[in-house]
């Protein structure tokens, strides 16, 4: 803590002082008295009408105005106390994650502290939860986060449907934040009693789905007795064991790839043309690709499956063209 006292007599210039500037305009009470303003200053200060304002218990603004969505993340670790981190779907949403809300819409903001630790109980906007299993500090825009993993496992319980638990898993994984691996592994230390649409949604991830609508796909195939394919393979020359395309599903033995297009699932236009791309990579190497509509999923699942079964009946006519075909599978609960 930058403990350079200051003149109670200019406690505006307070706004100025390095520690405000490094917090976004922020003070505990305790830093508050060591850099020279009594208690009595600040609840002044702090009366209706007044230059500052009490966001949380025990935490100031130095303004009068609105808090911003990272000052409310900001006066809640301070709040929660020294060694919190932000997690669940507050930590998410400063990843800017498309499915989490974004910061000026959370309700809540979630912070972890040490199970033995000194902090608050949780107030206002704020939950806190003490845990044993504290993580390490990924800071992101320089305030306190829990890793990607452990932010995606404790946004999970307030999520209520297996659509948005499945949306959650996927873009960690396909953004690149981590590893299917390190999400399971994390969910299965969490120890939590989670709900059953939370197991399928983790079960889709172990196979290697990668968004909401595979996991349609996943769920459609199963249900009208189709063969499981792999989901999110490499496929490889199997000469020069250049890269070919990564398809949504394939099945090796018949040599057929499975497309589900929706723009709203690729995350930006560079994404959309890399998947035209690979899908003519798939074509010149001789690879027939199906494609079906994310409204097909939802409205014509009896007719998508139909068109599977005819693709892969036509596949099995034919001589398969070799590829190497890579897909790392995700183990854990």
């Amino acid at each position: 803590m930058n403990r350079t006292p200051v003149n109670v007599a200019s406690v505006p210039a307070l706004a100025r002082h390095p520690l405000a500037l490094a917090q976004d305009q922020l003070l505990t009470r305790e830093q508050l008295v060591t850099l020279g303003c009594a208690d009595s200053t600040t609840h002044y200060r702090c009366r209706p009408g007044g230059p500052w304002q009490r966001v949380l218990p025990r935490v100031v603004i130095l303004h009068s105005g609105t808090p911003t969505p990272r000052q409310r993340m900001r006066a809640a670790l301070l709040y929660a106390g020294g060694r919190a981190l932000l997690t669940g779907l507050a930590a998410l949403s400063l990843h800017g994650f498309r499915a989490a809300p974004r910061p000026e819409r959370l309700r809540w903001v979630d912070a972890l502290v040490p199970y033995e630790g000194v902090g608050g109980r949780g107030a206002s906007y704020v939950r806190v939860h003490r845990t044993r299993r504290m993580p390490e500090n990924w800071p992101v825009a320089g305030l306190a986060c829990a890793s990607i993993e452990r932010a995606v496992a404790d946004a999970i319980p307030g999520l209520t449907c297996e659509r948005d638990v499945t949306a959650v898993l996927a873009e960690a994984v396909q953004r690149g934040f981590c590893t299917p691996e390190a999400l399971l592994a994390e969910l299965t230390a969490s120890r939590r009693r989670y709900a059953p649409y939370v197991a399928r949604a983790a079960e889709h991830l172990a196979a290697g789905v990668h968004s909401p609508l595979e996991a349609d796909a996943r769920a459609l195939i199963r249900a009208y007795d189709l063969p499981e394919p792999l989901w999110n393979p490499d496929l490889h020359d199997p000469a020069t064991g250049a890269f070919l395309a990564r398809p949504d599903a394939y099945w090796p033995a018949e040599g057929l790839a499975l497309e589900v297009d929706s723009r709203e699932y690729h995350l930006d236009p560079a994404s959309w043309r890399r998947t035209l791309a690979h899908r003519n990579r798939l074509a010149h190497a001789g690879l027939p690709v199906l494609a079906v509509t994310a409204a097909d999923l939802r409205g014509r699942g009896e007719w998508v499956a139909g068109e599977i079964r005819e693709a892969l009946a036509r596949c099995r006519g034919r001589a398969v063209p070799v590829v190497r075909v890579n897909q790392p599978r995700a183990t854990g609960g």
